[in-house]
């Protein structure tokens, strides 16, 4: 449970006073030391703690950060089954510093060939919004196993085997149950008892819930691990594993086929770039939504000259909040797979773009009419990200996840595999309501084999052409606006990481209509200042945890957002 304590901290602000700035409190039990750490060597940050060491044990048995980032992977998968998972997918971006290039990967997944735009419809033409939330046809085709697999072929040094060892380990012999997987497993658990072999896993045998502390033990998942360590991604996606996923699905009304497991395939895409004031930023292309809008709201912002007030001030905040409703309603209008529509985001990623919306930035909150499009409610704050980083100045950020807590919250049977449910991150019709609360236009529509729109935002930012900021976050929606305030913070607050990282933060996403502000909040003045403006000021949790290494001096400097269960971890080899 959070300790609600208000913390400050003064932090020195160029051109300006000395600002008093709020920061999130530390969980009950963690030391500011398992969330920050500094290394001349490698850095990792990652939201599991077993998940990050994963990784240290890769370097140190002489693997490269591939391997490290193949290790946390699969780590993270057992660690936070609720979140992610070997039955998803994800982004993940590769910066080699010696060829000073971007490998951008997408193995986010697909659309079954039987899926089509009418599939979540009732007769009458309304949207089913549990069908692609729940139960076999929210399943969209897995992607991660094969991208990681494919990854680990082109640029891996240790035998593919070693990097899953720390994940076999870690669902044969268990780990304690943590207060967020608690947290989940009550939420969800009418929808995973709703499926034997989910209950079977995550419920005591006497159907009862796990306490903190006690130990979860994963054994089919276990194995499943064994078979990809020893035959690679082919495991996963033909033979005994794909026909439990296959079964599992099926047997419950959905349309997943084994072809659809054979067929699919990783993505290698061109990262969206852009600039802040001197510094590069390289973020994920679509079918993400992120890097585009990360860069268009550093691009909306870099006239403002924010600096002078500060970053919580109400200024600041409501000149942020404009250009992120600027984001999102283009977001809603123009984003989808680039494989199946034209997608327009190298514009709203541009310069002259930006220029063109400075329009919009008035003392006034503007209303969301301006852009009008339906409304839809808020959603999911689950995936996970990982941060790494190695002597040679090599950086991976990679998000991934199942959607919802637990995905589809189905398990394929006698394998541990939670199954996704990625189909709900399609549009089930133009302006309809999905779990993430974003609005989705007919660029986003199921197709088969199509991607569904994202918004995972890995981001990597130089200076001099050389790794300065990498950061990601999960929470849905709010990855984008929460990466794009954590790169303002250091880039133009120039906070230290720490509070970077931990300072409060806000959301707006255009609709529905309101300005979120976590805890611990704005000051009250600034809160009635905003109100003054017309913005509609709402206290709500964001559910971010941003991941995040920046190169201070000779050193990496890592921070696992405080708000959750992460590691920082550092290591000299």
């Amino acid at each position: 449970m959070l300790k609600f304590l208000t913390l400050f901290v003064l932090i020195s602000c160029s051109g300006s006073q000395t600002p008093k700035i709020k920061l999130a409190p530390l969980l009950d039990g963690h030391s500011r030391a398992q969330h920050e750490a500094y290394s001349a060597g490698a850095m990792i940050t990652s939201q599991g703690t077993v998940s990050s060491q994963a990784g240290l044990e890769m370097f140190k048995r002489g693997g490269n950060i591939i391997d490290a980032a193949v290790a946390v992977s699969f780590a993270i998968s057992v660690e936070r089954p609720q979140s992610t998972g070997i039955g998803g997918g994800g982004f993940l971006i590769f910066f080699d510093a010696k060829t000073q290039s971007s490998h951008v990967f997408d193995f986010r997944e697909t659309s079954p060939a039987q899926g089509h735009a009418k599939m979540y419809l009732k007769p009458d033409g309304s949207v089913d919004p549990m069908k692609s939330i729940y139960g076999p046809l929210a399943v969209a085709t897995p992607g991660l196993v094969r991208g990681l697999h494919e990854i680990h072929k082109m640029h891996g040094k240790l035998p593919w085997s070693v990097t899953l060892e720390p994940a076999i380990r870690l669902a044969a012999e268990g780990f304690p149950v943590y207060p967020h997987l608690l947290d989940a497993m009550k939420e969800e658990e009418p929808e995973l008892k709703k499926d034997a072999a989910a209950t079977k896993i995550f419920f005591k045998p006497d159907g009862s819930l796990y306490k903190v502390g006690e130990i979860l033990i994963q054994k089919d998942l276990a194995l499943t691990l064994k078979e990809i360590a020893k035959k690679g991604a082919d495991a996963f996606y033909t033979g005994r594993i794909a026909q439990a996923m296959v079964s599992s699905v099926r047997a419950r009304g959905g349309i997943l086929s084994l072809s659809d497991l054979k067929k699919y395939q990783m993505k290698n895409r061109q990262a969206v770039t852009g600039t802040y004031k001197g510094y590069k930023v390289i973020s994920m292309p679509p079918p993400s939504s992120g890097g585009t809008h990360v860069i268009q709201i550093l691009n909306l912002l870099e006239s403002q000259n924010l600096n002078q007030w500060g970053p919580q001030h109400p200024e600041s905040v409501h000149r942020t909040a404009t250009a992120m409703q600027i984001a999102f309603a283009d977001r809603a209008r123009y984003m989808g797979d680039p494989d199946f529509n034209k997608i327009p985001y190298l514009t709203m990623a541009s310069k002259p773009y930006a220029q063109m919306m400075q329009k919009y930035f008035t003392g006034k909150a503007f209303a969301s009419s301006a852009f009008p499009l339906p409304q839809l409610p808020d959603g999911s704050s689950e995936t996970t990200h990982f941060t790494l980083a190695d002597k040679d100045d090599n950086i991976v950020v990679s998000t991934q996840t199942i959607n919802g807590w637990f995905g589809s919250a189905m398990v394929a049977q006698g394998t541990g595999i939670v199954l996704n449910n990625e189909m709900d991150d399609f549009a089930q019709a133009v302006g309809a309501s999905n779990l993430f609360g974003a609005i989705g236009g007919s660029a986003n529509l199921v197709e088969p084999y199509k991607r569904p729109l994202s918004s995972m935002s890995p981001t990597i930012i130089l200076k001099d052409n050389k790794p300065f900021l990498a950061l990601g976050t999960p929470s849905g929606t709010r990855i984008i606006t929460c990466v794009a305030q954590t790169a303002l913070n250091v880039l133009e607050y120039n906070l230290p990481l720490y509070e970077a990282v931990a300072a409060t933060r806000i959301h707006h996403q255009w609709q529905p209509e309101e300005l979120r502000v976590e805890a611990p909040g704005l000051s009250a003045s600034a809160v009635e200042d905003l109100q003054a403006r017309g913005h509609k000021v709402v206290d709500q949790r964001l559910g971010c945890q941003i991941q995040a290494i920046q190169r201070v001096g000779q050193s990496w400097v890592g921070v696992s957002d405080p708000r959750g269960e992460g590691l920082a971890v550092g290591v000299d080899y």
